[in-house]
């Protein structure tokens, strides 16, 4: 069926005007549904708790600290719905080469009857020869670099998302992450200037609208106490693709959003290369990215505001995806080195603590094949090696552990488009 006569006909069914109204625009209704079938085991502990503020009952975590404490769970199934989508998507003619542009993407759990209405990519703007200007909810520009080296053949989500220790994906705003989906946002796209293309947002952090009633819990919006401390997140990026060559560089700065003395900098450089067919039909596609990641910790010892010490890791990887008849290998490896800087003994953000045997590693294997252009299956297995004192978990449907836990997974999964 049409999907223009389908969004005209969803537009129907709420109201004449709209459907008239869209019969002079270009509508699109998409989705996909995501629904994977997971084997989870890791070091976790009786009852999960925040990493980041302690509340019990998420499954953020745990913050047992004595061996004793933990207890090695037998393998957990279960049913996860990863990155499930439906949107509506539109674009109106105003002459000269300029457009209204619009998209509203609610996200839809497959797996239970959850979701949340414009929660995804949700954004009105103008387009032209000029590039693009958006506001609304979207993803930050550090978001456009996880392709080029991440797990693209499985859609760069479910557990096999490799956003795991890379810009601490689990976490969102209010907790220290980077590569988040922010409300409240502007956002500038370039056209393509010989390969070359560029982004820049910007976060107001404000309380309007749906906002976050506590930072430190949802964290993606604002609130009032971020309106008062002037907190804003800003990032960009440089992307460059031309034949088999593919690479980016991006920066966001959190600034006043964890805390209010706290600015916190990511910044990541990436590449690929498509080797095409090397052997006997065989593709290769290899890939490595390298980031820096700072936060500023306050010293909850002193009475002094200003003395805010610091909390640094860098983190690599590489990965490889090999292209066979109608399916794909891909593979992963990744690094989180050890917590350093002057910050307080102790301190943590996320997964990230300061001090010896804090490093931690994320490896997996997957299989993708298309049984056609709107159907995926995909299998794979993963695993995150915390040393004893990190404490990273995986991106998309975390599984909750203690600190030194080692999550692992195998996934069996099928994607639809529409």
């Amino acid at each position: 069926m049409n999907k223009k006569l389908v969004a005209l006909g969803v537009a129907g069914a709420f109201a004449l005007p709209l459907a008239a109204q869209a019969q002079t625009a270009n509508v699109t209704l998409y989705g996909r549904l995501n629904v994977d079938f997971e084997f989870m085991r890791g070091s976790t502990c009786p009852a999960a708790t925040s990493p980041v503020t302690g509340a019990p009952g998420t499954a953020a975590g745990c913050n047992v600290g004595t061996p004793t404490e933990q207890t090695q769970n037998t393998t957990v199934n279960r049913l996860s719905s990863n990155s499930s989508r439906l949107g509506v998507r539109g674009t109106e003619s105003l002459g000269g080469g300029l457009n209204a542009i619009f998209q509203i993407e609610s996200s839809i759990n497959g797996d239970t009857n959850g979701g949340n209405l414009g929660g995804r990519e949700t954004f009105v703007g103008l387009q032209g020869s000029w590039g693009r200007f958006t506001m609304g909810q979207f993803l930050m520009p550090m978001d456009d670099l996880h392709p080029i080296f991440g797990n693209a053949p499985t859609l760069t989500t479910s557990i096999f998302s490799t956003a795991a220790l890379w810009a601490q994906g689990p976490l969102n705003k209010g907790q220290g992450g980077f590569d988040a989906r922010l409300g409240n946002s502007l956002r500038y796209d370039s056209p393509n200037f010989g390969g070359f293309t560029g982004a820049f947002q910007y976060s107001t952090r404000d309380s309007s609208g749906n906002a976050d009633a506590n930072a430190s819990v949802s964290g993606n919006n604002g609130d009032h106490p971020s309106e008062l401390r002037h907190a804003n997140v800003i990032g960009a990026n440089l992307i460059y693709s031309n034949g088999p060559f593919n690479a980016g560089v991006s920066f966001e700065r959190n600034g006043k959003v964890r805390c209010s003395d706290c600015n916190d900098w990511d910044w990541t450089i990436t590449g690929a290369w498509d080797f095409g067919a090397v052997w006997q039909g065989f593709g290769l596609r290899v890939a490595a990215v390298y980031e820096g990641t700072k936060y500023e910790v306050p010293n909850p010892a002193s009475t002094n505001l200003g003395n805010i010490g610091d909390l640094k890791r860098n983190f690599w990887g590489i990965s490889g995806t090999i292209s066979v008849g109608g399916g794909k290998i891909y593979a992963w490896y990744g690094q989180a080195q050890r917590g350093r800087g002057s910050a307080p003994a102790g301190s943590c953000v996320g997964g990230l603590c300061i001090g010896d045997s804090t490093k931690s590693n994320h490896w997996e294997v997957t299989y993708s094949y298309s049984l056609s252009p709107r159907t995926l299956l995909y299998a794979g297995y993963t695993r995150i090696g915390n040393e004893n004192n990190a404490r990273y978990q995986f991106n998309i449907n975390p599984y909750p552990i203690a600190p030194g836990g080692k999550p692992q997974g195998a996934g069996f999964g099928m994607v639809h488009f529409f």
